[in-house]
């Protein structure tokens, strides 16, 4: 069974954020699958499976579960297709857990069209402020907490206490900042999902690009993923969806023995 990693949201490998893609004819059984991606230990392995239609099933697994959006992992395996196996297409539509998906071809760029959360401004509690180190000066909660920082500095300087995050509410933590050299920055945590840090969070954007959309009065930003990695991720808020874009690289191919 062939599979690549590919490092997402960046242009050169060691950068942006890994994922594993996973080429099958036909699927695995889910423990398998979730062996895999234990295996690979990447915060997210995707697996794709051609249709009867032309269009693409997609699933990711992180480590510990399978979960219903992942950004990086749907870039990652749109590079993938894009360059092995639909050479001459400009666009993909995959069926996933949060609807239909679809990935644009734009140049040496993918843009995936994603559905936004729906944001709900929650109190800031002395736990987050424990949590992360600062106490955020707004908090908002959908499938993710946000948390918004005072600063730039802030976002980059404190690294949340694991165990102390994983007692929040929401699946994962994403502290963010209005940026000095791109509209915002942020970063993502997922110690629920045995990921202490995302280095590139496709479906965070999904959540804070709503905040500072309003905030900034803007409908397309360009946002910095401050990891170790670091990634940039393009976006494009309209209506209720979002699209975002970066590049991809490819780093290995393998051949898989099950």
């Amino acid at each position: 069974m062939k599979q690549y990693t590919v490092d997402a949201f960046t242009d050169k490998i060691f950068s942006g954020n890994p994922a594993a893609v996973c080429v099958l004819d036909k699927w695995l059984d889910e423990k398998t699958m979730m062996n895999l991606a234990m295996e690979n230990n990447l915060s997210e392995t995707a697996f794709v499976v051609k249709t009867d239609r032309g269009r693409y099933h997609l699933r990711w697994f992180t480590p510990t579960k399978e979960i219903d959006l992942c950004g990086h992992a749907t870039l990652a395996t749109s590079f993938i297709l894009f360059n092995f196996y639909e050479k001459d297409a400009d666009k993909i539509i995959y069926d996933t857990l949060s609807g239909e998906l679809i990935v644009t071809r734009k140049g040496d760029m993918f843009e995936v069209d994603f559905p936004v959360y729906q944001m709900k401004k929650v109190p800031v509690t002395d736990e987050m402020e424990a949590a992360i180190g600062t106490r955020p000066i707004e908090a908002y909660m959908a499938r993710d907490l946000v948390c918004v920082l005072s600063n730039e500095e802030e976002v980059l300087k404190y690294d949340p206490d694991p165990i102390k995050t994983a007692k929040l509410d929401g699946l994962l933590l994403h502290t963010t900042a209005k940026g000095t050299e791109t509209d915002t920055v942020m970063r993502s945590f997922a110690p629920k999902l045995a990921v202490t840090e995302d280095p590139v969070c496709g479906s965070g954007h999904c959540h804070t690009m709503v905040i500072w959309a309003e905030k900034l009065n803007k409908n397309e930003m360009i946002s910095f993923q401050a990891s170790k990695r670091g990634g940039i991720v393009h976006c494009t808020l309209k209506g209720d969806r979002i699209y975002l874009a970066g590049k991809a690289a490819l780093f290995a191919e393998s051949e898989i023995h099950i």
